[in-house]
């Protein structure tokens, strides 16, 4: 009995002890380190692997497939491999150890996409230095709750307030923010540094100050993964109703809260609309559907028309509501998309009826394809042009 006694004791000292090791173990690497030419070293431990390879989003895509490079052993387990100087941006890797995921022990930094979890970084002295944390005021993120009777549930939204929103008494303008297929109220933040990039903007003179109110698009979802009263559910990329126009069908029910919650301009010159992907496709069919709501609109690698069989009011005479939006009039419509973006063509083809139509439109094209990378970058481009 002494013994068990003397077992139970001395059984926290010895977990206590055990994560102090690993703890300092773990502090003796560093991983990823930054160098200041932003090339990038990453080392782990890994003494019984026979292979250790990287993957990571600065490697180009060959076709869907995301290539790997070979970490080196020293002889003692410890793998490394050092990148090429890498353009300033937020990127994301994983390691794998014998065929097996392995995320980065060294680096306490992740972000989710869909149901992918991997190690982030920055390398500075260009766009990253935009997704940082710098030192200027900052703005505050809240999730909030509203009531959306068509989809007859509470469902919650992220909500950027600007800098000295909480002490002031104006009114500010207003961007409406969607996220791609697979994504949800989160991704705008964590994967698209939606508060970083204004924030720094701001302080920069660059941005207006303004409210950003980031939707989970996908109708069928309370909340984020996880977020929800499902619980902790993998998530998964393709979900009921996504583009079958019920999204835009309540769209309003967003702005009704939003306005009835916030100090925030409420007409269409203090609205802007935009989004990625997905959300592209929402915005383009929400500012068309609804042409006195929005004089921004904003097109990330768009998707372009409906599914087959989507059969929404919505999506009735698609033709003929957009140039009556075009007639309308707005502030700014603006598309980017990169040259290899699986979507380029649909993109190419939208122009061309744009262009029949007489409409006008900024449009960006940059390298790359379908990535956030892109996105942030059409974020920080888009964000100076609102509100003028």
């Amino acid at each position: 009995m002494k013994k068990l006694i003397l077992f139970i004791i001395c059984m926290p000292l010895v977990a206590q002890t055990y994560g102090q090791q690993a703890l300092v173990k773990n502090s003796e690497i560093i991983s990823p380190e930054v160098h200041a030419d932003n090339t990038v070293t990453f080392r782990l431990q890994a003494a019984n692997a026979g292979e250790v390879k990287l993957t990571g989003d600065w490697i180009p895509r060959k076709d869907w497939n995301q290539p790997t490079v070979d970490l080196v052993n020293d002889g003692n387990g410890l793998w490394t491999y050092t990148t090429e100087a890498l353009p300033s941006d937020l990127y994301s890797y994983m390691f794998f150890a014998d065929g097996i995921e392995v995320r980065d022990p060294n680096n306490v930094y992740l972000n989710r996409d869909v149901a992918t979890v991997s190690n982030i970084f920055i390398t500075g002295n260009g766009n990253g230095d935009l997704y940082k944390v710098q030192k200027v005021p900052h703005g505050s993120v809240t999730r909030r709750w509203y009531d959306s009777p068509g989809n007859n549930m509470q469902r919650r939204i992220t909500i950027y307030t600007p800098p000295g929103y909480e002490a002031s008494n104006e009114s500010y303008p207003v961007l409406y923010l969607l996220h791609g297929m697979g994504g949800d109220e989160e991704a705008w933040m964590a994967l698209g540094r939606t508060s970083q990039i204004l924030d720094n903007l701001i302080a920069q003179g660059k941005a207006k100050p303004m409210i950003i109110v980031m939707t989970n698009g996908n109708v069928v979802q309370e909340a984020a993964p996880g977020e929800s009263s499902l619980g902790l559910y993998k998530p998964e990329f393709r979900l009921p109703h996504t583009m079958d126009g019920k999204m835009e069908e309540t769209f309003p029910e967003v702005i009704k809260f939003v306005e009835s919650n916030y100090r925030v301009m409420t007409d269409r010159s203090g609205r802007a609309i935009a989004g990625l992907s997905m959300g592209g496709f929402h915005s383009l069919h929400i500012s068309r559907h609804y042409p006195n709501m929005f004089d921004y609109i904003g097109l990330f690698s768009p998707a372009i028309l409906p599914s087959q069989g989507a059969n929404s009011k919505v999506y009735e005479d698609i033709d003929g509501t957009l140039a009556g939006q075009i007639r309308n009039g707005y502030r700014l419509y603006w598309i980017g998309i990169g040259k290899t973006d699986f979507l380029y063509k649909a993109v190419e083809e939208y122009r061309a009826k744009l262009d029949k139509l007489g409409a006008k439109y900024t449009y960006v094209e940059t390298e790359g394809g379908h990535t956030w990378s892109n996105w942030r970058v059409y974020l920080s481009r888009f964000l100076p042009l609102l509100f003028k």
